[in-house]
């Protein structure tokens, strides 16, 4: 590229990335943890700062195409880079998955039948996956077009939340709910459900090649992004928490729009809607973009067969997107008795799960790759940190959510012993 990419456009991508759905549900999955999650949301904004850190020094230090893929695989070897790759497409999948769930929610307000019948609702969250999975396989500049438009709109509903809400919590509300959860299992619980929410603060380490002055600009855009995202996420669940019960908002489908009903009315509550559905539009067709992109560059290193690296006539690796999107959709259907919040909340564990180990391979990636270089106490104080937070969103991710991402992310083994032999006894 020959017109590089400066601090707000890799600042953008980072807020637009990590803003989606996740924030417009997050709320209810929430509701059981009451004021405690809102120290929840504190360590993990302290901890995806020092996670942001060490990312953006890892892409300083080695300005390669693949992201935590190639950060992973310089310092401990193929097979690691290997599953590390392996552990985020995973999330990838899940991540669509629940974004394609979140969109739903809204909808329901204006099709309150989707709610009332499960398998209606994922149904409609199946059609949209597919639907912009198509337009992905139209080719980026088709991707992108539709990606800018809703990049600006999204942050509609937050602004106006803030705005409108912020002086009417019911402080009874925001400090009285929670029952069901308290102390450090509550702050443990709560902090791996809203890192969900910070998904994508890694976006701005794969422009290593086409940023201007990476070395400044990518730590910078990344902290920035990750910044303002976590003010935007605290100040609006703060109001949402504050103006409905905890009763009403662990049920809801639509935390936003129940908050800007007791704000404005109906009418109101109506934009917020259309808001949350635009942004779910643009988030799930950037995750889509990148759920192509990850199985074509692990293709491309000889990890997955060549197929994957495949691009159609419009330059879209298709067949990658379209595995992605089938493997999500597999997991709406296999979890839809769930009913939206249960399902919404069951995904988005086992995509932060799916991120954390490439997350915990990079803090240790950097300490290896800066072996027989400087390293400032600082630094190693961060990247200690990264991985302890990392490790401690596992275990906050319950039983249920490690045990099958565990499996699902050791299935990844067969693969890579299967790309192994083929390589190395092609004739068996």
């Amino acid at each position: 590229m020959d017109k590089k990419l400066g601090l707000w456009a890799c600042t953008a991508l980072v807020v637009g990335n990590m803003i989606g759905t996740g924030i417009f549900l997050l709320p209810a999955s929430l509701a059981s943890y009451g004021g405690w999650s809102l120290l929840g949301w504190l360590f993990t904004t302290g901890g995806s700062l020092c996670l942001a850190l060490v990312l953006a020094w890892l892409s300083a230090l080695l300005p390669k195409a693949g992201g935590m893929y190639a950060y992973t695989a310089s310092a401990f070897g193929p097979f690691a880079g290997f599953m590390a790759a392996w552990g985020y497409w995973l999330c990838l999948v899940a991540t669509n998955a629940a974004i394609a769930v979140g969109v739903v929610g809204p909808l329901a307000m204006l099709w309150p039948v989707l709610n009332d019948v499960p398998l209606l609702g994922a149904s409609v969250a199946l059609a949209l996956n597919l639907l912009l999975t198509a337009i992905n396989c139209r080719g980026v500049q088709t991707a992108s077009s539709w990606q800018n438009i809703t990049t600006l709109l999204k942050l509609l509903p937050f602004v106006a939340i803030i705005l409108g809400g912020l002086f009417a919590i019911n402080p009874d509300l925001l400090f009285s709910a929670g029952s069901a959860h308290h102390g450090f299992e509550a702050v443990s619980g709560s902090a791996t459900l809203t890192l969900w929410a910070f998904l994508g603060f890694e976006s701005a380490t794969f422009l290593s090649l086409v940023a201007k002055d990476p070395a400044k600009t990518i730590p910078r855009a990344t902290i920035i992004g990750t910044l303002v995202t976590a003010v935007v996420y605290i100040l609006s669940t703060t109001v949402v928490q504050g103006l409905v019960p905890a009763a009403v908002l662990g049920k809801s489908t639509a935390p936003f729009v129940d908050a800007a009903s007791r704000l404005w009315g109906p009418t109101a509550a109506l934009m917020i809607a259309g808001g949350a559905v635009i942004s779910g539009f643009g988030a799930l067709n950037g995750w889509i973009l990148l759920g192509g992109q990850v199985p074509q560059a692990m293709a491309a290193d000889g990890m997955l067969p060549a197929i994957f690296a495949r691009l159609n006539r419009r330059g879209a690796p298709a067949f990658s997107l379209w595995l992605t999107a089938l493997v999500s959709s597999a997991l709406i259907l296999a979890n839809y008795t769930r009913g939206l919040v249960g399902l919404y909340t069951f995904v988005i564990l086992l995509a932060t799960l799916g991120s954390l180990i490439p997350y915990v391979f990079c803090s240790l990636a950097y300490l290896v790759l800066r072996r027989g270089l400087a390293l400032s106490r600082p630094h190693l104080v961060i990247a200690v940190l990264g991985f302890l937070y990392s490790m401690w969103a596992i275990y906050g991710a319950g039983q249920e959510v490690v045990y099958w991402g565990f499996l699902l992310w050791l299935s990844g083994v067969v693969i890579y012993v299967a790309m192994r032999r083929s390589q190395l006894s092609p004739n068996l």
